[in-house]
């Protein structure tokens, strides 16, 4: 399905467009984005304030709250309708942003900001590989534009290994194992969050670009069998998990991760059915789960309570509550006259269509659905209130009620009326499959697998409900064993090491101004030399003499002297002996300039050494001489004069070594100089350094004067404060 695009250049260099289509793809997620976000912010309306008022804060922080939430909405939007991998990317980065205010907006709270600081560090590192997939991706076929690969790519390894590194960004953003840990922790964010971001935005997100890229995904069968071992792995894993939870959010969000992880393994399955019951299950899902999320939260508010144990029997007292989230449930359970039954017959019918094994592994994982389904809203609304539990809970707000009660209608609708959620799915399918899809979906009386799969789920759930006494205990050492050498732990583990690193780093930086320059150069020559040694050429020519003429004589002659001041300057301890030494280079490199042919750049230079000289020494005339007596009187150990050495030693040779490479290949193509030259008389300017300085560069420039200026200011505080005697 077309719809209204937008294509224009934005860095035509490069490549890049501004290319937005209201494809079938887009159309669907952008409706959710939309759609379940203004059930929300209604919500919220509510909501937020008592949020606030429980932990005495003030009620303007809404105002930030609502702004967060229009961002993440207006990125998600932007991000579904992308068309171009580099404005994917960027987009990808403001829901990353985005939601990690959103999930550390109680910034009171160390667990929120510690789970927000998760959320983005995994989002966000696992991001990186999108651009590099979308990088190579660039260098080979010279575009970022995804209709255009989708033509010229080529199968193969390298296609495999682009493709790959994208889906990978999508699977952590989707909360799939070994990923998954960070979405629990996110629960610790406002509910409004929880149902927004975790069913049908930022979560959504991650399957959605796989949905994006399928047509590159779907040529290689490493990468699909790839999609079915991580979706079935995060059914299983967020399946069993939920079992175990006790705080309401927290069992929902290990559900989401079992949930998305039928996405995912639908998406691995392929075929159209495979990829049309992803789009619809996606559908399906954001309706009820955010129902169910908002369900969650006006529990609470109504009640106090945040755990399963400590809750039940409330249908009684918020029956219309009750009703609209048992409505939800049974959605997410798939049972008859739910849109989520037909999430689960499209499922079977796309394991069917696979064949082998996969119709099991598709039961099994509607078989843990149904069951901490039932075990969510039963607990909550069936049976007794368990002793302790305040007794006096009242009913939640019609506000908090509500946007339920509308999500459990569309879900009762999409139960009986289900041909236009199935050809929203179809439209999106069409765009992930890349040809037109148009499966159907309907209720028969008859004995086809799909409802013998049905069946067999209702009642081996029935099964393991009744039965949760003799799996609990096993369940419950399955949780715990992944609480210890689990993927969060390494993550812990991992994050500790890492901020001990930089403490140690940074007590070395900043100890001396020998050790902070080391810190720049090593790294610095490291990663320079890194990219130099991937990037020489396999047939050779890397390093070339040029021919030496008479003419070039006195020039050689300068930059030797030049040479010799520079290592000239590293010996004086006299401080105005240095400065001097200093001048001197300085002026030689203008007598270089002089001699390639830039007289006023030479006179520039001239002027601007003269001022630095004489501000060298005004500024040391200031200074109180035994300060500088001290500072002449510093001796280095032998270790550290070694040390010194080694570091100047290999830094030098790098950037000599790079420098020498880079003048023997020059760039064939036009250089950017040529274009600055042909620009200046445009930018008013007299000459091209003029028009360098103050044109096309006057941001650095600017950014330039400003870091002086500060270290000026710096310094004439602490001399006028006396700090330097």
């Amino acid at each position: 399905m077309g719809g209204a695009s937008v294509d224009l250049p934005w860095a035509p260099t490069w490549n890049l467009r501004l290319a937005f289509e209201l494809d079938g793809l887009g159309a669907l997620y952008s409706l959710l984005a939309t759609g379940i976000g203004l059930c929300v912010v209604f919500y919220s309306g509510k909501y937020l304030p008592s949020h606030l008022h429980h932990q005495g804060r003030s009620l303007a922080e809404a105002t930030k709250f609502h702004a967060l939430i229009l961002m993440f909405m207006g990125s998600m939007v932007g991000l579904v309708m992308a068309q171009d991998l580099f404005l994917i990317f960027l987009f990808w980065d403001l829901t990353a942003i985005a939601s990690y205010f959103l999930i550390g907006y109680d910034v009171h709270e160390q667990d929120s900001r510690y789970s927000a600081l998760m959320a983005m560090l995994i989002t966000g590192i696992t991001a990186v590989f999108l651009l590099i997939g979308a990088m190579m991706l660039y260098v080979r076929y010279g575009t970022f534009m995804l209709p255009e690969l989708e033509n010229i790519a080529e199968p193969g390894a390298y296609l495999t290994l682009a493709a790959g590194l994208i889906a990978l960004a999508g699977l952590a953003k989707s909360a799939q194992v070994p990923f998954h840990f960070w979405l629990p922790r996110a629960m610790a964010a406002p509910t409004p969050v929880s149902a927004y971001l975790h069913s049908a935005a930022m979560v959504a997100a991650g399957v959605f670009l796989i949905g994006r890229v399928y047509p590159l995904l779907q040529t290689s069968q490493l990468l699909l069998d790839a999609l079915l071992v991580i979706g079935f792995s995060s059914m299983l894993v967020g399946g069993v998990l939920a079992l175990t939870r006790d705080v309401l959010k927290q069992l929902l969000a290990y559900s989401t991760v079992s949930q998305y992880g039928y996405v995912v393994f639908m998406f691995g399955l392929g075929g159209s059915y495979g990829v049309a019951a992803a789009s619809f299950y996606v559908i399906a899902h954001a309706l009820v789960k955010s129902a169910l999320f908002l369900s969650a939260g006006a529990v609470t508010e109504a009640s106090g309570e945040k755990k399963l144990s400590r809750l039940g029997g409330l249908a009684g007292k918020m029956p219309v509550l009750a009703a609209a989230s048992g409505v939800a449930a049974a959605g997410l359970g798939a049972l008859p006259l739910t849109i989520g039954f037909f999430k689960d017959e499209l499922l079977f019918a796309a394991s069917l269509e696979r064949g082998g094994i996969f119709p099991l592994m598709a039961l099994f994982g509607a078989v843990l659905t149904l069951s901490y389904m039932w075990r969510f809203w039963a607990g909550i609304f069936l049976g007794s209130t368990p002793e302790g539990t305040a007794r006096n809970v009242g009913r939640p707000p019609w506000q908090l009620v509500a946007p339920i009660a509308l999500l459990g209608v569309l879900t009762l609708v999409g139960g009986v009326f289900v041909e236009p959620f199935v050809a929203l799915g179809n439209a999106a399918a069409t765009v992930s499959y890349g040809q037109n899809v148009a499966v159907e979906a309907a209720y028969h009386l008859d004995l086809r697998p799909e409802n013998l799969l049905a069946l067999a789920t209702f009642t081996l759930a029935f099964f393991v409900v009744i039965t949760s006494r003799l799996w609990a205990g096993a369940a419950g050492t399955f949780a715990r064993t992944g609480e210890l050498v689990g993927p969060e732990k390494l993550y812990a583990v991992s994050l500790q090491g890492l901020n001990g690193f930089s403490d140690r780093i940074h007590d070395v930086e900043v100890d001396t101004l020998r050790s902070r320059i080391s810190a720049i150069l090593v790294p610095s020559a490291a990663l320079v030399g890194a990219g130099f040694l991937a990037s020489v050429p396999a047939g050779g020519g890397v390093y070339e003499l040029g021919e030496v003429r008479s003419v070039d004589l006195p020039l050689l002659l300068v930059l030797g002297l030049v040479a010799v001041a520079a290592v000239a300057v590293t010996l004086p301890r006299n401080h105005l002996t240095l400065v001097l030494v200093m001048g001197g280079l300085g002026f030689g490199l203008a007598v270089v300039y002089a001699f390639l042919g830039g007289p006023d750049v030479a006179l520039v230079a001239v002027l601007v050494e003269t001022m630095i000289t004489i501000l060298f020494l005004a500024v040391l005339a200031l200074m109180p001489p035994d300060v500088l007596k001290r500072a002449e009187n510093v001796r280095l150990n032998r270790a550290a004069k070694f040390r010194s050495y080694a570091i100047g030693g290999v830094s030098g040779l790098f950037a000599f070594f790079v420098v020498w490479s880079a003048l023997s290949q020059p760039d064939p193509q036009n250089s950017v100089a040529s274009e600055h030259v042909r620009l200046t008389p445009d930018a008013h300017a007299y000459d091209i350094v003029t028009a360098i300085l103050a044109d096309f560069r006057g941001l650095d420039t600017l950014g330039e004067i400003t870091v002086v200026g500060i270290a000026l200011i710096g310094i004439a505080a602490l001399l006028l404060g006396g700090r330097l005697r």
